[in-house]
């Protein structure tokens, strides 16, 4: 899916969200087990009760790089049970020389064939590049984060202008918003409206909703485009909204909420 066809599908859901399959196996409900198949039966739940509420799935790789090769194979189950109707996401934050950023892409763009895959800007264009050369692909950068480190570089100010835009302006010659999207923590929402000044028509992938402490509306207000260029991943709110049996009846009720909420924004600005 295109980011082109990821804005024919908010339009038409009336919803700009990505559900998070951050699974990590010692949260998982207790009845489903501890196993590898666990984690996919869990993962196939949640799908389920949400592909009709949302546009967008976000693996985080980390969850299941952590258990080895077997996480791997479960990243690919569960990327194959998700409809082609909805944006993948491989929130993997690569970024390395040339040489080696060329084999993490095809490694997500190929091997496991993601939408997007998100990356760190830190090594500069030759890291991020590669990426870049994939066709209707779209790769997702660092933009500003949500955690107390950014304040560490991403807030320094460089000739007076903060580092984390010039990052973002730089980044954003290298491609373009049919390839290109930033991610901004939620919990930064005013800066979106900087940001908006600098990369106008680029989706920016938006976590920090929810459990994090973000807010829907504000993030709506300063990051909307015209065409809304906003995804907003909801991940712990959701996947872990029942910790029992009826946990995909819970991780639906959530979804169907920020759903609606979503609704009512779109249809008061675009729709």
């Amino acid at each position: 899916m295109t980011p082109a066809q990821l804005v024919h599908a908010i339009k038409a859901n009336r919803n700009f969200l990505c559900v998070g399959l951050d699974t990590a196996i010692n949260l998982i409900p207790p009845h489903l087990g501890a196993t590898p198949q666990a984690i996919i039966e869990f993962n196939k739940g949640i799908i389920d009760a949400t592909k009709e509420h949302c546009v967008s799935y976000k693996i985080n790789t980390a969850f299941y790089e952590a258990m080895g090769a077997k996480g791997w194979d479960i990243i690919g189950e569960t990327l194959e049970y998700i409809p082609d109707t909805h944006f993948t996401i491989a929130d993997a934050k690569r970024g390395d020389i040339g040489n080696t950023s060329s084999q993490y892409a095809k490694t997500f763009f190929e091997t496991f064939n993601f939408d997007s895959v998100t990356v760190a800007p830190y090594m500069g264009e030759d890291s991020i590049r590669p990426f870049l050369e994939y066709e209707n692909k779209v790769t997702i950068v660092l933009g500003l984060t949500s955690n107390k480190g950014a304040f560490d570089f991403q807030y320094q100010l460089i000739d007076g202008e903060p580092l984390y835009i010039k990052v973002i302006k730089k980044v954003a010659k290298w491609g373009t918003k049919d390839n290109l999207m930033f991610v901004v923590g939620a919990t930064k929402a005013p800066d979106l409206a900087i940001i908006r000044q600098h990369v106008p028509d680029h989706f920016l992938l938006i976590p920090g909703v929810g459990a994090q402490g973000g807010s829907l509306e504000e993030v709506t207000q300063y990051g909307l485009n015209k065409e809304c260029g906003l995804l907003v991943n909801l991940s712990r709110a959701v996947i872990y909204a029942s910790n029992g049996e009826d946990y995909k009846e819970a991780a639906e009720k959530v979804v169907i909420q920020y759903g609606q909420q979503m609704k009512t924004l779109l249809t008061n600005t675009l729709l």
